[in-house]
């Protein structure tokens, strides 16, 4: 197993979790959402968990993994659905979802990791995965990477 590939995106989505609310504690900059409209970050999360979950019945109706730390045992590729719009949107919903703790939280500072979480998981996670998947899939892949954005949009 890649060595990138050890800690699952469900703990890194923890740790910035957790980061988030402890630089919000410790280190709060510039208040930008006050109660109750910082409420608005539940629907985020409500959206990045609609995200993933679609995501992830997707790979199961296409009977493949959903393990990301085990790429190699993908079975198919999918590319239809929410996956004609994001290569990767069970990654894209942790980041809505943190953007959604960001507004609940309130201040500047929580914005900050969640600055650091798109680029971490893109070295990471899904850099290492994009290159198992196109050794799996071959051109199909690689046509599918020139179709649809790593994280959201159609490229003709």
């Amino acid at each position: 197993m890649n060595l990138q590939l050890r800690i699952p995106p469900v703990a890194w989505i923890a740790i910035c979790g957790g980061l988030m609310w402890f630089v919000d504690r410790t280190a709060p900059l510039l208040q930008l959402i006050e109660s109750p409209l910082n409420r608005a970050g539940w629907a985020l999360i409500g959206v990045g968990g609609a995200i993933i979950g679609a995501a992830v019945l997707q790979f199961r109706r296409a009977h493949t993994t959903v393990d990301p730390t085990r790429p190699a045992r993908a079975s198919a590729l999918v590319r239809t659905g929410i996956f004609g719009y994001s290569r990767n949107p069970m990654y894209l919903g942790m980041a809505v979802g943190l953007c959604g703790g960001a507004v609940l939280l309130g201040s500047l500072s929580p914005w900050l990791v969640v600055a650091l979480f798109v680029p971490l998981l893109t070295w990471l996670q899904i850099r290492p995965e994009e290159a198992v998947l196109a050794t799996l899939f071959g051109r199909d892949y690689l046509d599918y990477c020139r179709q649809v954005g790593r994280w959201f949009g159609r490229r003709g």
